[in-house]
């Protein structure tokens, strides 16, 4: 069913970044009916969920009755692979993201016209909030792809009037050569593949405070403040975090502020975000530290309602502007990693594992950090009864398996039966041996 409903009404939006917290109230809770009426008329999961939970969109007669709306989890948007979550006609749909997935199934995302141009518009304005500033070259180290990094910061640099290099991700040599050539003024790039390029530099015998870089905008991943404080010393830029996640909508949700630099903050004019109880569910008051969830306000093609990120954080009054912020993303409430930028679960690596005859189930991923970048070990136990020469290459092809299927390098340790810890409740398949900052 299509639903005549109009879109969100087109509020002036100049100054909203800066506007008082019932104007930006008021302007969520018109959104917020929207968006909820359009997911329940044109999305079949949201209508039977809604039903199911005896709850309809009008139901919601201020901010705080969102709480009685079901979540919405990645098993539901690959439940409903590929376009089940789709609330427009495909022919309406101007582009597709996906991201890696469980079970060989990505989640998908949709995008209409219309979602194009406020992504774009919010990464630009991230940027400008970033310290970016129209006129500047901003070199694009993200990838490029269905991923979400790379084409989400490039339109929304080109939308702020930048020169955009769009460079993508790897390569460093030709990285650090384009740096030199073209001289950019900021960078957007993973903050572990940045001291990468940082420590090349050096070990060419380039000062990297010399270069023209003084803005890096930092993201798909988690970093800490130590590497912040590394990577301004070293380079002598300011560095500040951009947060994002392609079911919500990509880089852009959040950003943080180059003149304070103390957590990011939430575009809530187009994002309605919840501190919950990663348990229970309850949602928590501002400030303390639960799992976000998000719920989209202007979204037209894949409306989003209570999506739990996963992300602990905590809601933080704002400073910088008026928009709440989320502290730094201190873990997570499952066992997703986050590797180089990609996101992989521990039971993707299991599926890929019982492809190999010679590989036993008992596995175990190590996180580790030896150097500037984070690595990840499988170690998994070859079954008794094969042959040293079968497991040798049963553990090269896992390597591969999982380099071609998840996209991201890992080393794979093959360890003898019975040698890997058990345990009598739920596996420990993550180890992190990370230091915490």
């Amino acid at each position: 069913m299509t639903s005549t409903l109009p879109a969100p009404e087109a509020h002036d939006t100049a100054d909203i970044e800066f506007a008082s917290r019932d104007r930006i109230a008021a302007l969520q809770l018109d959104r917020l009916r929207w968006s909820l009426q359009h997911a329940y008329d044109n999305v079949a999961h949201y209508r039977n969920a809604f039903d199911e939970k005896g709850v309809h969109p009008s139901d919601l007669k201020e901010l705080s009755d969102l709480s009685l709306f079901p979540f919405t989890g990645k098993a539901d948007l690959r439940e409903n692979y590929p376009f089940g979550m789709l609330a427009v006609p495909q022919d309406r749909v101007s582009r597709i993201h996906a991201s890696s997935g469980t079970t060989g199934r990505p989640t998908v995302v949709g995008y209409t016209t219309n979602d194009l141009d406020n992504w774009a518009d919010l990464v630009a304005r991230s940027l400008r909030a970033a310290g970016v500033r129209p006129t500047d070259k901003v070199h694009v180290a993200y990838g490029y792809g269905l991923f979400t990094g790379g084409l989400g910061a490039h339109y929304g640099a080109e939308r702020l009037g930048c020169t955009v290099i769009p460079m993508s991700g790897g390569m460093t040599d030709r990285q650090i050569q384009l740096i030199e050539d073209f001289a950019p003024d900021a960078i957007m790039v993973t903050p572990s593949y940045m001291l990468t390029i940082l420590d090349a530099m050096i070990a060419k015998g380039i000062d990297p405070a010399a270069t023209s870089l003084r803005t890096g905008v930092f993201g798909a991943e988690p970093w800490t403040e130590q590497m912040r404080r590394e990577l301004e010393q070293q380079l002598g830029m300011d560095a500040v975090d951009i947060y994002g996640l392609s079911e919500v909508m990509g880089p852009g949700v959040a950003q943080e502020c180059v003149e304070t630099k103390d957590g990011l903050h939430i575009w809530e004019d187009h994002f309605y975000p919840e501190i919950i109880d990663p348990m229970t569910g309850e949602v928590l008051p501002d400030g303390e530290e639960g799992e976000l969830v998000f719920t989209s306000l202007t979204k037209e093609a894949m409306p989003i309602v209570r999506y739990r990120t996963r992300d602990l954080t905590r809601l933080l009054p704002g400073t910088a502007r008026t928009m709440r912020r989320i502290q730094k993303i201190t873990g997570r409430s499952d066992d997703m990693i986050i590797l180089r930028g990609v996101n992989l679960f521990p039971t993707q690596i299991e599926e890929l594992i019982l492809t190999e005859p010679a590989l036993a189930p008992q596995f175990q991923c190590v996180l580790d950090r030896p150097g500037r970048m984070d690595t990840l070990t499988v170690h998994v136990e070859y079954r008794p009864e094969v042959a040293s020469e079968q497991h040798v290459a049963a553990a090269a092809s896992l390597k591969k398996l999982i380099k071609n299927r998840i996209g991201v390098t890992v080393d794979v340790a093959i360890a003898a039966p019975g040698t890997l810890q058990r345990s009598t409740g739920k596996a420990r398949r993550l180890v992190d041996n990370r230091p915490k900052d």
